[in-house]
């Protein structure tokens, strides 16, 4: 993040699964929720399929308090490689705004490297608690695809 770049988050992953594995547990509305969310959360309700042009839904609980949701279009879908949507909590924080997430998946032998941005960011502070976010979403993610070998 630096000037004139916007607020943007970056993050790069290696995960130990091969390419199609990965994008399985990316794509699929019965493993998403196995993953999806930070730590503690789940997620009761999961209408994804990805299509570009079609909407998705997730319903994500707190350990405490009562469920939130976030919705999207997909814009991009390039099965086993790249998935793009866009990213709106409902309903919005008022520091929120649409932001767009693009994953990039790239095989390294038995693992893959997965490329993630989103944003733009309103603010510092929504940056962060997305960054938070999706770093125990991918520690979930790792944990899931270990598992499963």
């Amino acid at each position: 993040m630096t000037a004139g770049e916007g607020l943007w988050l970056h993050l790069t992953r290696v995960l130990p699964a091969r390419r199609d594995e990965v994008w399985r547990a990316m794509t699929d509305p019965a493993i998403l929720p196995r993953w999806f969310g930070p730590k503690g959360f789940s997620s009761p309700g999961v209408e994804f399929e990805p299509r570009v042009g079609s909407r998705f839904r997730i319903a994500l609980q707190p350990p405490e308090g009562e469920a939130f949701r976030l919705h999207g279009e997909f814009r991009e879908v390039e099965a086993g490689s790249r998935l793009s949507y866009s990213f709106l909590w409902d309903p919005p924080d008022p520091d929120d705004r649409e932001t767009v997430v693009t994953l990039f998946l790239e095989e390294r032998g038995q693992r893959t490297e997965v490329t993630f941005t989103q944003g733009e960011f309103a603010t510092p502070d929504r940056l962060v608690l997305h960054r938070d976010g999706w770093t125990d979403s991918f520690d979930r993610l790792e944990l899931l695809l270990v598992s499963a070998q």
